[in-house]
């Protein structure tokens, strides 16, 4: 059974929203767990590379919100423009010629972006001192996307390699330590 568009979207921004609402704010500025990039960059990003996804295929998501000025509210913002375009049917089926072949753009936001938003919810929670509290259908998303990626995960700006976990490290570590997070 293949889940809507708008309902993936849905289920990873709410956990993704929780996360960012309490981030400290003198947290924003810590290193993250991605290299070179601060709380808010990490933030910055999602905002970014969605907005560029979409918004270079014709979809009118409005001014871009102020990550600087407080990247949780810019998240939701931003969240409730993406929902509100991919509940438009012509959006979400709207055809183009992707990484992997051709696809849809809401294929590709159900498949990459929302992927993306957990793995960076995990990201943003470990560097703020916080719980990403996966879940195990998360962690099966996070699973059958690298997988469907295969060696496209560890091209430059996506992931770095794979470590090897801890003995005896749960799920959660064991999946992340996959794309070289630990």
């Amino acid at each position: 059974m293949t889940i809507p568009i708008p309902t993936a979207y849905a289920a990873a921004d709410r956990p993704l929203t929780a996360v960012l609402d309490a981030v400290p704010t003198d947290a924003w500025d810590r290193p993250s767990t991605c290299e070179g990039w601060s709380v808010r960059d990490v933030v910055r990003h999602l905002v970014q590379t969605q907005r560029e996804f979409l918004v270079g295929r014709g979809v009118d998501l409005g001014q871009e919100p102020d990550v600087d000025a407080d990247p949780a509210a810019a998240w939701r913002a931003h969240a409730g423009r993406v929902a509100a375009a991919v509940a438009d049917e012509a959006v979400a089926g709207q055809p183009y010629e992707g990484y992997f072949g051709p696809t849809t753009l809401g294929a590709t936001l159900e498949q990459f972006y929302v992927w993306d938003m957990v793995v960076h919810r995990w990201d943003v929670a470990r560097s703020a001192g916080l719980d990403a509290a996966l879940t195990d259908a998360e962690l099966d998303r996070v699973e059958s996307g690298a997988d469907a990626f295969g060696a496209a995960l560890y091209t430059e700006g996506i992931c770095r390699p794979g470590s090897e976990p801890p003995a005896g490290a749960g799920r959660e570590t064991r999946v992340l330590a996959r794309l070289g997070r630990g």
